[in-house]
């Protein structure tokens, strides 16, 4: 019999500058017929809260998205993944016991997350996608608790601006979920999303 899946939320982080996309917002980006933001959306609709930190799609293009997710920004603009993830926690009132942290720019998402609700059922622990021997913390599924705990230790020791996701990490243990090569796979560059099989307008 499988464990129960856990009750959780979800940060999508959807707002950084794609420079190597030459600014080409990646959310945006079209995957077997969907924007990467659409997947991740849908691959967390059952969150019991969505928290997109990024830019307001326009109009219809919101409406189109499960899950009916909250847009935030982190403090100021472009101020990293930490800070991004801070301003996602933060949008969250009465929390979830779980929080998965996830990146927008992963066309294989709907694998992923399957994978971590599964690993974090079993094990009680928090939880981080590794793939071909690299840790993967915007894709995980954290214990909320663990992850308020060391945003306030963060918070403590000054500002969030630019600070890696291994500083905002450092208090919070994982047990490491190894996933099937590509599941992680991202959107950099023209080339990433030439060879993942990403439109590229």
């Amino acid at each position: 019999m499988s464990a129960t899946p856990p009750d959780f939320d979800a940060i999508v982080l959807a707002g950084g500058r794609s420079s190597r996309l030459g600014g080409l917002p990646k959310a945006g980006l079209v995957f077997e017929g969907r924007t990467l933001l659409e997947r991740t959306c849908a691959a967390l609709a059952g969150a019991r809260r969505l928290v997109v930190v990024g830019p307001d799609p326009d109009g219809g293009r919101r409406a189109a998205l499960a899950g009916a997710p909250t847009f935030v920004r982190e403090e100021p603009a472009f101020a990293g993944p930490a800070a991004a993830v801070v301003a996602g926690v933060e949008a969250l009132t009465d929390p979830a016991p779980w929080c998965a942290v996830v990146a927008c720019d992963m066309p294989r998402v709907d694998e992923l997350v399957p994978l971590l609700l599964a690993a974090a059922a079993e094990s009680g622990t928090s939880v981080m996608a590794v793939e071909g021997g690299r840790d993967q913390p915007l894709a995980a599924l954290y214990r909320s608790a663990d992850l308020a705990h060391a945003i306030d230790a963060l918070l403590a020791r000054g500002a969030v601006e630019n600070l890696s996701m291994r500083s905002l990490l450092a208090s919070v243990r994982t047990r490491e979920v190894p996933v099937p090569p590509g599941v992680t796979h991202d959107v950099d560059t023209f080339s990433d999303a030439r060879q993942l099989g990403v439109d590229v307008p």
